[in-house]
């Protein structure tokens, strides 16, 4: 005799567990702790198999009921249910790690491990502030190339055009990982070529007349900032090095004897050799 409402609401447990029947081998378990359990009881190759279906009210007669039809169809078709459903468990925790986050975290970690600190922190934050809000928990093999242009609708709107055009590097070198690892095929960031006007590049005019640099060798004179800034742009017009190779410039590289300061390219990562003058060694020396 088929289940009703009524007689599932009804249903007390008692000191040990016990079964209330329903229809094509759905089954209700009724435990002595008060939980009620659905089973489903199937014969697949001639072996009798269980399935669990849920708990019940969670789980309402009507929905048991459907879920029983659906399994009927699988065993109908030579699908085991258990089987199905251990293969669709595996397919959402696949899906799981394929999202546009999981798969940037992995590339951000494995490609610019190398990378200098700075570069490292500007990288991560153009994937926390503007890739990963939309597009983090996507799969990524679901992403197109509108989405990915559309996390740059603040910065467009703030005319920050250089660092939108950043941004869809980035998640095309994502892109490319994630392809390179079979988790996509397919890479949008290419097809944006042109959907966003090129940023206005805005060079600082050298320095060509004498008048000129000798006013700003006074100006640097006259800087009345900290000890280490003075000494900072006093050393620049000296030794022409960018800026952040002269503020991370060791005593342990300068060579007196030979007037030279050695030290590693942190973007090449290969030696480099600059010239200092007589007179610079001695001054250096005495401080």
């Amino acid at each position: 005799m088929a289940l009703t409402d009524t007689a599932l609401r009804n249903a007390k447990p008692t000191d040990k567990a016990y079964k209330l029947y329903d229809e094509k081998g759905l089954y209700l378990i009724v435990n002595p702790n008060g939980g009620k359990w659905w089973r489903l009881k199937y014969y697949f190759n001639d072996k009798e198999k269980t399935l669990s279906v849920g708990t019940y009210p969670e789980i309402s007669l009507a929905t048991a009921r459907a879920k029983r039809d659906e399994a009927r169809t699988l065993v109908t078709e030579g699908k085991d249910p258990s089987e199905a459903r251990k293969d669709a468990k595996a397919r959402a925790k696949l899906e799981a790690i394929k999202t546009f986050e999981a798969i940037a975290n992995d590339w951000h970690a494995l490609h610019n491990k190398s990378k200098s600190e700075r570069h490292q922190q500007r990288v991560k934050r153009w994937l926390d502030y503007y890739l990963y809000p939309s597009l983090g928990q996507k799969a990524i093999s679901s992403i197109t190339a509108p989405m990915v242009l559309e996390t740059t609708s603040i910065l467009q709107n703030q005319n920050k055009l250089e660092t939108a055009h950043r941004v869809i590097q980035t998640a095309g070198q994502v892109f490319r990982y994630a392809i390179q690892k079979g988790f996509a095929t397919y890479n949008p960031a290419p097809d944006l070529k042109g959907a966003l006007p090129p940023p206005v590049v805005k060079n600082m005019a050298a320095m060509i007349e004498p008048k000129d640099v000798a006013q700003l060798l006074r100006s640097i004179d006259g800087y009345k900032g900290t000890l280490t800034v003075r000494c900072a742009i006093k050393l620049a017009p000296l030794l022409f090095q960018r800026i952040g190779e002269l503020r991370h410039m060791k005593w342990v590289d300068l060579d007196f004897e030979n007037n030279e300061w050695r030290y590693l390219v942190t973007k090449t990562k290969t030696q480099h050799i600059v010239p200092l003058s007589k007179s610079m060694c001695l001054n250096m020396n005495y401080r």
